[in-house]
């Protein structure tokens, strides 16, 4: 196997395979093959089910395995000899051994097992269950109970004491686990489980499938293999996943499916990091090595590639600074390889150049419109410290709860588009105020301009300029006939916008669909409707052009008649008396004037109801958006509220979750403060914050009820309410639209171990405990992967050990994640499938190909006791001052 194999995944295995002779021998049935011809279709068949690992264990004998082994390990396929064996109280074990075992070595085994006559494989040992488990442990093999729910199976033979010995790591049984409920009263289920007092283990026992192969095709049956995972197969690593079955041992039934978007592979060209290359694991990832070497580098490369800005400030800074100076002074270039959520599975390549915009390009090379974010929507990247500043902020905590409100979920977009009516409405609302105030005013001059009008009466003005005020009527409604004229001439323009374009239902968008005919006939519809309407707007348009022609020749001769009056007048102007100190010309000018007013302004008198029934529409088209603006936020309240539960649900024991609705006052606060109230300030609001619920909206409708009402409804001083009455209609309708966030407080279960829950609020935690209820959320379901660095910096140990690890193994195997670290339980207890062991050397971070494996690596082993533990004296140490 000349591959490099860099993390740790499930390889199938068939650990009891039996050579040619077995059927005939023990099944009373020739399979009609040579021994030759037996191997090669062995080969054939592991190589068609892709079985990595095989396990020779003939009855006692090992006399065929040397052929077998010489077929199956050219092309790739890890032979672990052995032999299925019976200890003195006829309970049958398979016994497997290193791939560089020997047959000479095999016999000798055979020998130290005292089997009563070698030469009868069936005959069993004189040593005990136990003493054969001992013997073949000092051998450094590895044994499991062999078919121990079936007869000569230890289950079956209620060996209690043989089951609970440590040394004995593996049980097989024939299918799926569930397969046995129900069985001689749920007895084999309940002990596979580990919830029989009487078999009750420490570490429960791993269940494994693995059935007597006597034939090739038997390998192609669901229990005549399962599912181990190791970096590269080998028995040392075989042995090793066998102490952590929960993570690494799984029958075919168990196997899970890989986390849907996932980043492959990471190669970095220039900079610090020159020639690094990652392959990732599907799961849990780590990065170790001692300070300086590349841990964070490495992450914050990975988000530099993928363009997600860090979320907090100062891990911001520290992200452009560790990007400049790793990267930047080499004009370094990075490159993914993932695979996208979002895309159905698709993999993508993600590059990206120092100072350049990222590109994605499909597999057959091409750039892609997809942006990163596209690929990964979901993904969480946290630098260090990150998680603690997230902690700290009341809009960040809001937003971890939107990845568990239903699919869908777009009150932001539905809440931005009220907001956007509610400000056009607010600016028609405003205009159609000022316009109906100013129509009032103008209409309330009414009265005193007719007083002054019979003033010049008086002055017998009225018999000369008797045209005058007929005149002034003229010009207003010539001044009407130009604007009707425009407002036809307008109509016709948005008319003339309104008719569809057709382009969405072209032959080129209906290519390929089944009902293709129907839709054709509907396009038909809508092409004639079009057509007609275009007709009637050309036939419209023209009608306009002629008639707008027409207008111009007679205002023309409108306007040279309206100078023949005025040259009338201006004679009748030079024969008025003077009166009051002016003369005539001047008091006839004067009265043209107020008659031209008084002309102006009659119309108005007509038009002041339209203006109010103007208004009384936008105001209740605002009334409607506002009721709608209530129910998103309720809407709203409710899915989030939803969300917590069910969050608290999934968390129980761990955290607890509560929204409390717009409780975060400071934006009215602010706007108020913005206000400039008369005499209020920033003390004398302080009821915003006392009140036990508060609502923008609220309090505009109760200030626009008057002084006395906002005192009941607030408790405010009469001060106050006098000073929030005075505000301007427009800054009240800014007020009743503005938006409250909701609180998300969190409580986290601090109590360790066994001990009953003590739950205690975010705000009153340490910092290593603000962390982890943060954390707690950033673990769950998510179809992208977690990237962060140095979690443990923020954490306590205990929760790090008692829960996150707990939570990291449970949900590795349907989400990646991608952790640097100090700390040895994320790695180790964690089982990550992938460590990184970064180095450096003359200024330069190393991640060779060969510092790159899981814990069944011993030289990986080696440097994480080195670097997280403080090697093997260390654990020493421990070990003697612990007295454990």
């Amino acid at each position: 196997m000349q591959e490099q194999f860099t993390y740790a995944k499930f390889w199938r295995c068939a650990l009891q395979v039996n050579p040619v002779r077995y059927n005939s021998s023990y099944r009373g049935t020739d399979h009609g093959l040579s021994e030759a011809e037996y191997n090669q279709a062995l080969l054939k068949k592991c190589l068609e089910l892709k079985i990595t690992v095989v396990g020779i264990a003939d009855h006692g004998s090992v006399a065929s395995i040397d052929a077998l082994r010489d077929v199956l390990r050219p092309r790739g396929i890890v032979v672990f000899p052995g032999f299925e064996i019976a200890s003195n109280d006829k309970t049958h074990y398979v016994c497997l051994f290193s791939e560089e075992t020997t047959g000479q070595q095999l016999e000798r085994y055979l020998g130290n097992l005292e089997l009563l006559d070698p030469a009868d494989g069936v005959r069993p040992s004189r040593l005990s269950s136990e003493q054969l488990i001992e013997k073949v442990d000092q051998l450094g093999g590895f044994i499991y109970a062999a078919h121990c729910t079936s007869d000569n199976g230890l289950l079956k033979n209620r060996l209690n004491h043989v089951w609970k010995l440590p040394k004995l790591r593996a049980a097989q049984i024939p299918g799926p686990i569930d397969d046995l409920a129900g069985v001689e009263s749920d007895f084999y289920r309940r002990v596979l489980l580990n919830k029989d007092d009487a078999y009750r283990r420490e570490r429960p026992v791993a269940v494994i499938n693995s059935k007597d192969v006597a034939k090739p095709e038997d390998l192609a049956q669901p229990g005549a293999t399962c599912l181990v995972k190791m970096t590269r197969p080998n028995f040392a690593a075989f042995k090793v996943a066998f102490l952590d079955p929960g993570s690494r041992v799984r029958l075919n039934s168990q196997q899970a499916e890989s986390p849907i978007g996932k980043v492959l592979s990471m190669t970095v060209t220039g900079g610090y990091l020159d020639g690094v290359r990652a392959d990732f694991s599907d799961h849990l990832n780590t990065v170790i090595g001692g300070r300086g070497t590349g841990k964070s580098t490495l992450l914050e490369c990975l988000r530099y590639a993928l363009d997600l800005p860090p979320k907090g400030k100062q891990a911001s800074k520290l992200h452009q600074a560790i990007i400049k100076e790793n990267l930047g002074r080499a004009a370094g270039r990075l490159e993914l390889l993932v695979v996208s959520s979002a895309q159905n599975g698709k993999q993508y390549t993600v590059s990206r150049r120092y100072g350049e915009p990222p590109i994605v390009r499909d597999l057959d090379g091409n750039v892609s419109t997809l942006l990163p974010r596209d690929l990964l929507p979901g993904i969480d990247v946290y630098g260090q410290n990150e998680i603690y500043e997230l902690a700290q902020d009341e809009t960040s905590r809001v937003q971890l709860l939107d990845r568990f409100l239903p699919q869908g979920e777009d009150y932001e977009a539905k809440s931005a588009e009220v907001h956007r009516r509610l400000v056009e409405n607010q600016r028609k609302l405003a205009k159609s105020l000022s316009d109906l105030d100013d129509v009032k005013a103008q209409v309330d001059r009414l009265p005193k301009l007719e007083e002054q009008l019979r003033g010049f009466e008086e002055l017998g003005i009225k018999e000369k300029l008797a045209k005058t005020p007929l005149l002034a009527r003229e010009r207003e409604i010539a001044k009407s006939v130009t604007e009707s004229a425009q407002s036809l001439r307008d109509a016709l323009v948005d008319f003339r916008d309104s008719v569809p374009d057709l382009a969405f239902i072209n032959d080129e968008a209906l290519e390929g669909l089944p009902d293709i005919s129907q839709l054709v006939a509907v396009r038909t519809t809508l092409e004639g409707l079009s057509q007609g309407f275009n007709e009637h707007l050309a036939a419209m348009t023209a009608m306009l052009d002629e008639a707008s022609a027409q207008l111009a020749v007679q205002q023309e001769a409108w306007q040279e008649a309206i100078r023949g009056h005025e040259a009338e007048l201006e004679k009748s102007l030079r024969t008025l008396p003077s009166a009051a100190g002016k003369s005539g010309q001047e008091v006839g000018a004067a009265y043209q004037r107020l008659m031209g007013d008084i002309e102006r302004i009659k119309p108005m008198n007509a038009k002041l109801s339209t203006y109010e029934i103007q208004g009384d529409t936008l105001k209740q088209e605002r009334r409607n958006l506002l009721a709608e603006l209530s129910d998103l936020r309720g809407q709203r309240i409710q899915a989030l509220q939803k969300a917590a539960k069910r969050l608290n649900r999934r968390l129980e024991g761990k955290l607890k979750v509560e929204i409390v609705p717009e409780a975060n006052r400071t934006p009215l606060l602010s706007f108020l403060l913005g206000c400039k109230l008369e005499g209020v300030g920033e003390k004398r609001l302080s009821w915003i914050d006392e009140a036990e619920t508060i609502s923008p909206m609220s309090l505009a409708q109760s200030i626009q009820t008057g002084s006395a009402n906002v005192q009941l409804d607030w408790g405010v001083t009469q001060m106050v309410a006098e000073a929030l009455t005075k505000l301007q209609p427009s800054q009240l309708m800014e007020l009743e639209a503005l938006e409250l966030e909701h609180r998300v407080d969190i409580s986290l279960n601090v109590a360790h171990g066994q001990a009953d829950p003590s739950f205690r609020q975010l705000s009153k935690l340490s910092t290593g405990q603000q962390c982890t209820a943060i954390l707690h959320m950033l673990l769950l379901e998510n179809a992208d992967p977690l990237l962060m660095d140095q979690p443990e910096d923020n954490l306590d140990n205990a929760f790090i050990a008692e829960r996150i690890v707990t939570e990291l193994r449970d949900a590795k195997t349907r989400r990646q994640f991608l952790f640097a670290t100090h700390n040895a339980n994320i790695p180790v207890f964690g089982d990550a499938e992938w460590i990184g062991v970064f180095t450096a050397a003359e200024s330069q971070g190393c991640l060779g190909l060969e510092a790159q494996g899981s814990i069944d690596v011993p030289v990986i082993r080696d440097q994480v006791a080195s670097i997280l533990e403080g090697g093997r004296e260390a654990f020493i140490q421990r070990k003697d001052k612990y007295e454990f």
